[in-house]
């Protein structure tokens, strides 16, 4: 047995010794580049060398990012849950990458997630969630295919572990659980072109918490429309 435990840790130790060299003209794609995780994770490759393409839901959240990194990094508009606004960031990533395929794609993006009983909830409820969270993320991914084949790279899903524990009613959960057997899926297709799909599962930043005024004014709104039946079945201790 601890010859076996032994025989793990420095198979790992060697795995985790391999670092990516040469960074200089690989092309990384991040989505979700306005704030936190996806800014954070723009800045640091930008400096590590890497050529990072930045998407950012607006053009103040894509002039800040730029205005704190080199000249190499660059930016565009990308909305999720909007088909156009896809293929107009995959023709400029097609562009800046001129051939060489790209080396990376970062999937970080999160659609608003309304926390409230499943009973409480509408269709579009669910979809203002899984159109970015989980369809916007399969699209422009089957989109940057052809490219990520081209340069073997690699697709890394940024998952938010809290997700995976369905405890709470809407889409916020269902898309967690959709990237994970999505990405699942993917890696095994993808191995025979050289193309690496990895998960990561992160838990709470301190810029992320969610703020408990925005969560009860969101249930306020979904009370107060209900039907009074639905309401008298739960009743206001409930709410």
């Amino acid at each position: 047995i601890l010859a076996s435990i032994l025989s793990l840790i420095i198979y790992w130790l060697i795995r985790d010794s391999h670092r990516v060299r040469n960074l200089s003209g690989r092309h990384v794609f991040i989505t979700g580049c306005d704030t936190e995780l996806g800014n954070s994770l723009a800045k640091w490759l930008d400096k590590r060398g890497f050529c990072v393409i930045a998407a950012c839901a607006t053009e103040k959240g894509g002039q800040e990012l730029r205005s704190c990194s080199s000249f190499s990094l660059k930016t565009v508009n990308l909305n999720l849950a909007d088909s156009n606004s896809i293929a107009r960031a995959v023709v400029f990533v097609t562009e800046e990458t001129a051939g060489k395929g790209l080396f990376g794609l970062v999937s970080n993006a999160e659609g608003t997630a309304p926390v409230a009983p499943t009973d409480w909830l509408r269709i579009e409820d669910f979809h203002s969630v899984l159109d970015v969270s989980l369809l916007g993320l399969i699209e422009i991914t089957l989109k940057l295919l052809p490219l990520l084949k081209k340069a073997e790279g690699r697709v890394v899903n940024l998952i938010n572990a809290k997700g995976l524990m369905a405890f709470v009613g809407g889409g916020y959960s269902l898309s967690k659980w959709g990237m994970e057997a999505f990405s699942d899926t993917l890696r095994i297709e993808m191995q025979h072109f050289g193309v690496k799909v990895s998960i990561v599962e992160h838990g709470f930043f301190k810029a992320g918490v969610l703020n408990s005024d925005v969560i009860e004014k969101y249930l306020l709104r979904l009370w107060n429309r209900l039907t009074p039946e639905t309401r008298d079945s739960y009743g206001e201790k409930y709410f």
